[in-house]
């Protein structure tokens, strides 16, 4: 019981970690662009990993790399951080943070949807009409409620925050194949997303010197978003004495994000959001509770 204590308590610190990045994407966005902002917070999660690695005693888990645990780490890093946040950080510049955040949510029903030709698992009619329940909610998101007239408040910003979850999924694909100690290998994908990033910024000559809210705000994304809150995560996996104790907790995060994003950013939460993440949440839920 009280392994399964620290399980809650891991888990649920991680989801108020993660409850607040929509705020601190759109509050971020104000003071750097999303490349250079991607850079600097990317950055800060690999010293954060790296020294979560140190305190853990797996430092000589980077000694035994191989080629092969490279070229994976390559891929996993193209994927997250560096496309799915690219993507998601310009979703957010073109969306108000509630419809960003809570389209980007769809991820679990795009895994499903991906895991169908990529890992050759079978779907049923049921799980079908589950999946189309969450599409039903995108629509009165992205229509403000109107889904039936298909009138988008902003077509590419809705395609973007889509788009992000995409990259996330077959980032979860590739990484459930990779029997790499987790932290670790999260890393080693940073490392490879913050080199992809700079990369990036050097060719579009997109970085200067930001404020210091914009050093701030870059540092608070790579410590709660991309660093300490997967490891959070990852523990109450750990200490639970089965996934689902935890996993279901997962769904409060969108509802707390809605509220702090009322507060923090003084946008009017919109009954089409709400509407919309019920839906979304609701096809998801169902399309486990049919899986088992």
């Amino acid at each position: 019981m009280k392994k399964q204590k620290q399980a809650y308590i891991f888990a649920l610190s991680a989801i108020a970690c993660w409850s607040t990045i929509g705020s601190a994407f759109k509050l971020s966005l104000r003071y750097l662009d999303p490349l250079p902002l991607l850079l600097l917070s990317s950055g800060v999660a690999c010293l954060i990993l790296l020294t979560i690695t140190l305190l853990q005693g797996k430092l000589f888990l980077l000694r035994k790399v191989t080629l092969k645990n490279l070229l994976a780490s390559s891929l996993l890093g193209l994927l997250n951080p560096f496309l799915y946040y690219m993507v998601l950080l310009k979703a957010y510049n073109l969306l108000p943070a509630q419809e960003a955040g809570t389209l980007n949510y769809i991820w679990p029903l795009v895994l499903v949807l991906l895991s169908i030709p990529l890992l050759k698992q079978p779907i049923s009619p049921w799980s079908i009409a589950a999946i189309m329940l969450s599409f039903l909610g995108i629509l009165v998101i992205s229509t403000h409620g109107r889904p039936w007239s298909f009138s988008f408040s902003n077509p590419t910003g809705v395609c973007l925050a889509v788009g992000s979850a995409f990259f996330w999924a077959l980032y979860w694909i590739f990484n459930m194949k990779d029997a790499r100690e987790a932290v670790t290998k999260l890393f080693l994908n940073f490392c490879f997303g913050f080199l992809y990033t700079a990369v990036a910024v050097l060719v579009t000559g997109g970085y200067s010197l930001p404020a210091w809210q914009g050093l701030l705000a870059a540092t608070y994304l790579g410590f709660f978003e991309m660093g300490i809150t997967f490891v959070l995560w990852l523990s109450a996996l750990e200490y639970s004495s089965t996934t689902a104790k935890v996993s279901n907790l997962i769904y409060l995060s969108p509802f707390l994000s809605l509220i702090i994003i009322r507060f923090a950013l003084g946008e009017t939460i919109l009954l089409s959001t709400v509407a919309g993440l019920t839906m979304i949440v609701g096809g998801i839920v169902l399309q486990q509770y049919l899986k088992r």
